[in-house]
């Protein structure tokens, strides 16, 4: 549906005349229905933006602009010479997603600058306010001289109004992504990534992050003094943040603005300043749910690796395909299949992969072969090992193997400190990279989804094909090290997962993982590995366990019922690192799906049903912890029962310390 609306932007425009003689000139831009506005000063020829929600002020006066190569600065002597306004009100669909139906509603104002001297550059700044949040961007066109640029630095700068709590993650490790999260003021930050979280001493709560991060650095944030943040983009090796030529485009700098935490989960802002889909005919994506030869080898059971305990061989694939079709799963995932596993793959020293040679004791065609006359299709792994000279030199022949052998789905993984064990996996080298292999796997007609990847910044809306990522602490942290604490499941749906879908590898029903590692466990109940699979969106969900925990388990019903994509999302409560509940819409049936997890303490959660259809009558099947089950007391114990519910109706759940409860409500 597109509908065009009156334009509501509020602007104003004043010149005034000081004793200097220096200009000032104002421009207010607000959201459609004025929930959000942005003010746009120009101050003695340098350009400010302040944000605000309704009478509240959220960012106060902020500088902007960029420091090129030798100190050459673009941040003063600048006028405004032209000045558009325009705004949006359509409504696109996803070719899968958390919500089938987007609305994009907008207003924006561009205001182009040039210098008065020196080399007269041009400069546009497009703002966009959202009732959801707001959000600019830089546009540097071409002067008429073609000529490298080198961007040393970017000075936008978000001088919070409040101080606030902050759920961050440090921008600067070689883990990347996968860290705990700590909680503590804006004022105490170093330099941190985004999504980054706060909670305002104003009573709201906001999240800063980017969108349509595409041949540019990815943006972190530095705390420079009491409340204000500073861009900091991550550098090349060499120091040089941003390399092109002739011109260039950020990515959107986005703060999504909300009353309550739970509001920023259903914000659209990020998907809505991607670019449409580039892919005319999607049939061949498709979302789904599978098993893998994986958490054996994250437990300790096989190995990578060729030797007596080898998890990819053909015998141990036949076995898992006919796990896989007796549990009614239509995918299975199979790592370690190819040439270069050793003990050492992992220690980033530039490893050797083959990505179309077979492992001693595995044959691809023969493993394909049998999965294809069982109804069941193999996803592919390749794991880089942070060598993307070696990679890229194979990925042609690579794609084209597995769409010989019938697989369309691909995870690829980037394991080490740093790529080509130099560059940063965010910095500008890793975003092109990624972005190349997005491109190159729709060219052959594959489904993608990373591991060790740079953040979502929502391309998928433009290359859906681009299915999921890790970018986080995911499931295997309990298989070998001291794990995720509870609080940790209840946190990433508020920071990381407000970027975008994450392949969390769920559905653990042997939590205290019995044939694993000494001492290690997932901190969870089984419940809570269910409501997980509707709390984390992913297009691709993993069930984790190994497969012959799930046989003749009645809890497995839920995790065969549980669709990947949906038609819409309500999040009905909850507060960062203590609680959440969560609400799809199946986009197949008139089902709705329910999961709802706790942190450490127990809770006993009084939830309104009144998100079903108002005339209809529903079985509620309700997966919860048994009575006294928690994470580390008898934690596989789950109470299984049915009742009937109207949108009238409410529904106590009792969860266990780090417990849960998933439930299909199924229209009767």
């Amino acid at each position: 549906m597109y509908k065009k609306i009156p334009l509501l932007v509020a602007m104003q425009l004043l010149i005034l005349s000081c004793a200097s003689e220096k200009e000032f000139e104002s421009y207010t831009l607000s959201s459609p229905e004025g929930k959000n506005s942005i003010q746009f000063d120009m101050n003695g020829g340098s350009p400010h933006y302040s944000v605000n929600h309704g009478a509240t002020k959220v960012i106060l006066p902020s500088s902007m602009g960029f420091v090129f190569k030798d100190q050459d600065s673009l941040q003063n002597g600048l006028e405004v010479i032209n000045v558009e306004e325009s705004s949006e009100d359509t409504t696109w669909e996803q070719v899968w997603g958390e919500k089938k139906e987007i609305r994009n509603n907008y207003n924006q104002l561009t205001v182009h600058l040039k210098e008065k001297a020196n080399k007269e550059r041009k400069l546009d700044i497009q703002f966009r306010a959202f009732d959801d949040g707001i959000a600019f961007r830089y546009v540097f066109p071409e002067q008429g001289i073609k000529d490298s640029i080198f961007i040393m630095d970017e000075l936008t700068t978000f001088n919070l109004a409040e101080d606030g709590k902050a759920w961050w993650i440090p921008a600067y490790d070689e883990q990347r992504y996968e860290n705990l999260f700590t909680a503590s003021p804006v004022s105490t930050l170093d330099t941190v990534h985004t999504p980054l979280t706060v909670e305002s001493n104003n009573g709201l709560a906001i999240s800063f992050h980017e969108a349509n991060l595409a041949d540019f650095a990815s943006t972190t944030l530095a705390h420079t003094q009491g409340t204000s943040l500073k861009t900091d983009l991550v550098p090349w090796a060499d120091g040089v943040k941003v390399r092109t030529v002739d011109n260039f485009t950020t990515p959107w700098r986005t703060l999504q603005i909300a009353d309550h935490s739970t509001e920023l989960i259903t914000s659209y802002l990020i998907l809505n300043l991607n670019e449409p889909n580039t892919i005319k005919d999607t049939s061949w994506i498709k979302t789904f749910k599978y098993l893998g030869i994986w958490w054996g080898m994250h437990i300790g059971k096989y190995t990578f690796w060729e030797g007596d305990k080898q998890g990819a061989t053909t015998k141990n694939a036949r076995k898992y395909i006919d796990y896989t079709k007796e549990l009614g799963i239509d995918y299975l995932l199979i790592e370690g299949w190819n040439k270069g596993w050793t003990p050492a793959w992992y220690e980033n020293a530039m490893h050797q992969f083959s990505f179309t040679e077979e492992a001693d004791n595995f044959s691809l065609k023969a493993v394909t072969d049998y999965a294809a006359e069982n109804d069941v299709e193999i996803v592919g792994y390749h794991e880089t090992g942070s060598n993307l000279h070696n990679y890229l030199k194979q990925i042609d022949s690579a794609f084209a193997l597995y769409k010989e052998r019938g697989i369309n789905t691909v995870k690829i993984g980037q394991v080490g400190a740093k790529l080509n064990m130099k560059e940063w996996h965010h910095g500008q080298f890793g975003v092109n990279y990624y972005r190349y292999v997005v491109k190159k796997a729709a060219e052959y007609g594959l489904e993608i989804y990373f591991h060790e990847p740079i953040k979502d910044t929502g391309e998928r809306r433009t290359y859906p094909n681009m299915m999921a990522r890790e970018g986080a602490r995911g499931q295997e942290y309990n298989a070998w090290s001291e794990g995720n604490p509870p609080a940790y499941t209840a946190t990433l749906p508020f920071t990381r997962l407000l970027a975008g879908p994450m392949d969390f590898t769920p559905a653990v029903f042997d939590v205290e993982v019995k044939e694993g590692y000494p001492g290690r466990r997932v901190h969870s109940t089984t419940a809570k590995q269910l409501a997980l699979m509707v709390v984390f969106y992913s297009p691709l969900q993993m069930l984790a366990d190994l497969p012959e925990n799930y046989i003749d388990k009645p809890a497995f019903q839920f995790l065969k019922d549980v669709p990947t994509d949906w038609e819409d999302t309500k999040v009905l409560n909850g507060e960062i690192g203590k609680y959440i509940t969560t609400v799809r819409k199946d986009i197949d049936s008139n089902d709705w799906y329910l999961g709802t997890i706790t942190n450490e303490k127990a809770r006993d959660l009084n939830i309104q049903l009144d998100f079903l259809d108002r005339d209809a009558t529903y079985e509620a099947q309700i997966y919860a912890d048994a009575p006294g089950t928690g994470h580390q007391n008898n934690p596989t114990a789950i109470t299984i029962y049915t009742k009937e519910v109207t949108a009238a109706d409410s529904l106590s759940l009792l969860l266990g310390e780090s417990g849960g409860a998933a439930v299909r409500f199924k229209k009767l």
